[in-house]
């Protein structure tokens, strides 16, 4: 039987707290358990094992996040949007770094497909770059390079790779600029540059 105030939902909210805490990769059922002072298997009647705890917090994770970023992009197009849902991705990832952790991990694609927040993360994605005119397959490729680069500067800055003087934060904005730059002129597949 289920531990009186134990839900799926609180076990995964304390699991996110954790990992922002001691970071992604060392969220464990014992030291959850510990954190509810209960044994691990009262946890097994809300999650079926590690796995499944740390796809679950990656979901809710995910859906902070887009939440995050639709309410900075919603009213905003071009460099504006492209601004504030950069700006959206950088400050969350800062700021709940175990969070962040989790939206990374590789989870089935079809819990993917069946996720609302994360369908709803691919709308706003593709719909920031089909305002630049962008098609199929250069979505896809637009889409990794804004990952990629949003991903490679957070991860670099929350570890503090950054050493030279320049303020990040403006570097950062460089950045955003830069990308603006490459969407707005994006070579479209089979073009000669």
């Amino acid at each position: 039987m289920p531990r009186a105030g134990l839900t799926a939902d609180r076990v995964v909210a304390a699991a996110a707290d954790l990992a922002d805490e001691v970071g992604f990769e060392n969220v464990s059922l014992s030291a959850l358990a510990r954190g509810f002072g209960v044994k691990d298997a009262s946890l097994y009647s809300h999650v079926r094992n590690l796995q499944d705890l740390r796809t679950r917090v990656a979901f809710l994770a995910g859906g902070e996040l887009v939440d995050r970023i639709a309410v900075a992009v919603e009213g905003r197009s071009g460099r504006d949007a492209l601004g504030a849902f950069a700006d959206a991705y950088r400050d969350y990832a800062l700021e709940h770094p175990g969070r962040y952790a989790a939206t990374q991990i590789r989870v089935d694609q079809a819990l993917v497909a069946a996720s609302p927040a994360l369908r709803r993360t691919a709308e706003l994605t593709y719909g920031l770059l089909r305002a630049y005119g962008l098609e199929e397959p250069d979505l896809t490729d637009a889409v990794r390079l804004l990952r990629s680069t949003f991903h490679g500067y957070c991860a670099l800055e929350s570890s503090g790779g950054f050493g030279a003087p320049r303020d990040v934060r403006r570097s950062w904005e460089r950045a955003v600029d830069a990308l603006h730059v490459a969407l707005t002129h994006w070579p479209r597949e089979g073009e000669v540059v």
